[in-house]
């Protein structure tokens, strides 16, 4: 596991980036898994600055999110349809068809989580997952005590979580009760993932994470037995390493 330390926001967010865009110079048609939330945001600025400054290429890009509300349309401005075109898709070059986020508006959420799972296969899995991580150590919206064999599925929120994303909505009742998030050995079976930390309120979540047990009540202490990870902190959030 590699563990990069900047010392402020926009430099994690330029290595971050810098990290995506080499990996894409590299191989033009690559497969990404992506994040949403406050953390990723920085870095998807410094992929468009990229793009723009330096022709980065997004048009054989295939994307993959890893999870959606249940019960939102596309078009509701806290959707992660909307979050992803407004901080990265709108501002590059990719296409359209290429783009995958679980479909949270739809009639028969299994059958998109198992639609889900086969287009990743088809695909030959992701080259590079983006991760944040909760409060409660969460990557994707896999709570404490998902299995981690656990793939693409419904989940339920928990009362932490809701609270944390009730700052996007008008108020925490609004905020859906489920979600259709890819599944931990989903996200293992990832080539390369890159976790991204922010802020001295992760800096506990991270120690546990990347140094504590590997156990289910901490998902993402998974990615310990995961032979490629990097990692991205500031110094905040690295201040317990």
């Amino acid at each position: 596991m590699n563990i990069i330390i900047s010392d402020t926001e926009k430099a994690l967010d330029r290595k971050a980036a810098d990290e995506i865009a080499n990996h894409i110079r590299r191989h033009p048609a690559t497969v990404l898994g992506l994040a949403t939330g406050g953390t990723p945001v920085g870095m998807y600025k410094e992929l468009i600055r990229l793009h723009k400054d330096s022709d980065l290429d997004f048009s054989r890009i295939t994307t993959f999110n890893l999870d959606e509300y249940i019960g939102i349309d596309h078009d509701h401005p806290c959707s992660y349809h909307a979050y992803m075109d407004e901080n990265l898709f709108d501002h590059v070059n990719i296409s359209k068809e290429n783009i995958n986020i679980p479909d949270g508006a739809t009639d028969s959420p299994e059958k998109e989580c198992e639609s889900f799972e086969e287009k990743i296969k088809e695909v030959g899995g992701i080259d590079v997952q983006v991760l944040g991580i909760g409060h409660n150590g969460h990557i994707g919206f896999n709570e404490p005590g998902t299995p981690f064999e656990s793939t693409t599925s419904v989940v339920e929120l928990t009362q932490s979580t809701k609270e944390a994303n009730s700052r996007y909505f008008d108020s925490i009742d609004d905020v859906p009760t489920h979600a259709i998030s890819m599944g931990i050995k989903t996200i293992m079976h990832a080539k390369k993932i890159l976790l991204i930390a922010k802020g001295e309120d992760k800096a506990e979540i991270m120690e546990k994470a990347l140094f504590g047990p590997i156990t289910p009540e901490v998902p993402a202490s998974v990615l310990q037995l995961h032979p490629n990870v990097t990692v991205f902190v500031d110094k905040e959030a690295g201040s317990k390493f």
